[in-house]
């Protein structure tokens, strides 16, 4: 396409970018974008004007605001960005999957404000740690006349922790079924907030879920229930062998048991409200990872101590 069909003149490598990170969590705010896929430019204009350029040719949309209180106590709104369906397919290309596997738009939760959709896609920001790199300077639209200051060289790059796996290996709002199958899934069936494949990292599969503190601590208790009750789960082999459904999808991991489930807290809250929550979620949901305890190693039998429980996994 010649250069008139970008109006703000965004580069190939950023809407590529933020087609790549919509089709992973499906809407964001243009600083969440920024955080997950272009960490090293100067500021957020440069992933605003790749939306804005992708919204010319109709591949994403904004339909939706979220809002939040600055330190000063004023309210601070910042518009969501979400895919079109157009848009999905462009995006699948760039995650390198299928369309039928891209999930929905996210139109309606945009429309919504999407607060959990927005919090599970800091909690993938927070796990990944995408690294900053530096950018070349683009010119914007603006008066031809004026001349762009030129950014400061050797400008020093935020610092960010060692992350967790690439932003490919993140997929979100995954169905998990008890029953029926992945495309189908069976009513009771739960779907993980993300799911994490990162076998260069030693983490063949996690599952992760975001708890905002908007449903009683029974119900995410009874969501870590569904999630043991998906792991339990067994199919038939090509040799007739019960082998766990959810391997047919995920690689295994050396570990005995169930792949790991992390719960995340993400809700502001204070120390004493936040442990609260946990210990309440904890004793609830204590049937579905408490091992069972046994004792009588030959260590006990040869030196006639008191045999000390040792734990089985999983638990039964």
């Amino acid at each position: 396409m010649g250069k008139s069909a970008w109006p703000y003149r965004s580069t190939a490598k950023a809407r590529g970018l933020v087609l790549l990170a919509l089709g992973i969590v499906k809407v964001a705010t243009a600083e969440q974008l920024r955080q997950l896929v272009l960490p090293g430019t100067a500021d957020v204009q440069t992933v605003r004007n790749a939306c804005k350029d992708l919204r010319s040719v109709g591949l994403v949309e904004s339909v939706g605001r979220t809002s939040h209180m600055s330190g000063a106590g004023r309210p601070v709104r910042r518009d969501l960005w979400n895919l079109t369906t157009a848009g999905l397919a462009s995006a699948a290309s760039e995650v390198g999957r299928p369309v039928k596997e891209m999930g929905g738009t996210a139109r309606e939760a945009a429309k919504a404000g999407a607060p959990h959709a927005l919090a599970v896609t800091d909690t993938i920001d927070a796990f990944r740690q995408s690294p900053p790199l530096p950018t070349k300077p683009v010119a914007r639209r603006t008066d031809p006349t004026i001349t762009a200051p030129v950014p400061e060289q050797g400008r020093p790059l935020p610092a960010r922790p060692p992350g967790l796996g690439h932003l490919r290996g993140w997929e979100t709002e995954v169905p998990l079924p008890v029953s029926g199958t992945f495309t189908t899934p069976a009513r009771g069936s739960l779907r993980a907030d993300a799911v994490l494949t990162a076998p260069e990292d030693g983490v063949p599969v996690m599952f992760v879920e975001v708890d905002n503190h908007t449903e009683p601590a029974a119900v995410v208790a009874r969501k870590i229930e569904n999630y043991r009750r998906f792991f339990q789960r067994t199919v038939k082999d090509h040799q007739g062998v019960d082998v766990p459904f959810w391997s047919t999808l995920w690689d295994d991991s050396p570990r005995a048991g169930y792949p790991p489930l992390a719960l995340v807290f993400a809700k502001n809250v204070s120390p004493n409200t936040a442990m609260n929550r946990m210990k309440s979620i904890h004793d609830l949901s204590t049937p579905c990872w408490q091992g069972s305890w046994h004792s009588g190693s030959s260590y006990d039998q040869a030196t006639g101590t008191t045999p000390a429980p040792s734990p089985s996994w999983p638990p039964p």
